[in-house]
């Protein structure tokens, strides 16, 4: 009787408090995505393309479970670069995001991709970047974008990444947000591409917001049965609470968005920083080759709640 109380609890004490709800997998994907075509709001060197535009280009394409996004890499650009910005036709109020990867965009000179959130409202509903770098950065930045009255915690947090700033307004600080850079080798670009893939999840609740990075060979079993507990996971990378000091209410309902841009106000800015060559437009402009690995090879990406 004893035993079977404890299997009972323990059962109950494992098991996830997150249910999977959506799911974007393979030929499906980009059925849950809407097309931006607008000009990049980050000013990058740029043309983002419809999907109609984007499959004849081969900008976009699925196999299996298998989903390719990436950019131009084949002509001359001297109007700025052809390329991929999609958002999701459905928001959340809250969830548990995981991204499975087997390549990842980044790593080249000009780039600036990334994978997030935003809300309806911005910035006073709040963004959250999961994945995010430019040019030749080997580490991943995640960092939440808020209306004023929003700040982190210098210390304190329980996250294994490094600080780089706590004031989360973007009204201030050109808009840096506050942001977590991962000391995990092989967190972002060409290094976690050629270490084979990985994941990242971002969990977000009333509570606040942490992200995880996962190696192909670290990722937790629960993931790939679909009963993800981050209880059970280890200290994610970045950590940031909701509390006195940044409340719930600078984060509302958040839609998903991948973007593949290039230059602009961060890339742009650090370009030359980065150790890149010549002006960052021209460079983006005349060597295409340089971007066929500027592209997210996706296996799956999954919302639960």
């Amino acid at each position: 009787m004893r035993l079977e109380i404890s299997i009972a609890f323990l059962f109950f004490f494992c098991a996830s408090a997150w249910r999977l709800t959506d799911s974007f997998v393979g030929n499906n994907f980009y059925n849950g995505f809407d097309f931006n075509t607008y000009a990049d709001p980050t000013h990058g060197f740029v043309k983002f393309v419809d999907e109609a535009t984007a499959r004849a280009d081969g900008l976009i394409w699925t196999k299996d479970d298998y989903v390719y996004m990436g950019s131009d890499h084949k002509n001359h650009a001297p109007n700025g670069r052809n390329s991929i910005r999609v958002t999701t036709k459905k928001s959340w109020s809250r969830g548990l995001f995981v991204l499975i990867l087997d390549h990842m965009a980044g790593g080249q000179c000009g780039t600036w991709p990334s994978w997030w959130t935003v809300g309806a409202d911005w910035p006073n509903e709040g963004e959250i970047d999961i994945i995010e770098g430019v040019n030749r950065n080997t580490a991943n930045q995640m960092t939440l974008h808020s209306g004023n009255g929003c700040e982190m915690p210098w210390s304190g947090r329980n996250e294994t990444g490094r600080v780089v700033a706590i004031n989360c307004d973007a009204h201030v600080n050109n808009n840096a947000g506050c942001g977590v850079l991962s000391t995990q080798p092989n967190s972002f670009g060409e290094g976690f591409s050629s270490a084979g893939g990985g994941a990242y999840a971002m969990e977000y609740t009333e509570k606040g917001v942490k992200t995880w990075f996962f190696t192909k060979s670290r990722m937790p079993r629960d993931i790939a049965s679909n009963e993800p507990n981050p209880e059970w996971w280890p200290i994610p990378d970045a950590h940031f609470p909701f509390d006195g000091e940044c409340s719930s209410r600078h984060f509302g309902n958040q839609k998903m968005v991948f973007d593949l841009t290039f230059c602009g106000d961060w890339a742009g800015s650090a370009y030359r920083s980065s150790g890149c060559p010549g002006e960052c437009n021209e460079y983006v402009a005349n060597n295409p080759n340089a971007f066929e690995g500027y592209y997210f090879g996706i296996r799956s990406l999954k919302v639960y709640q």
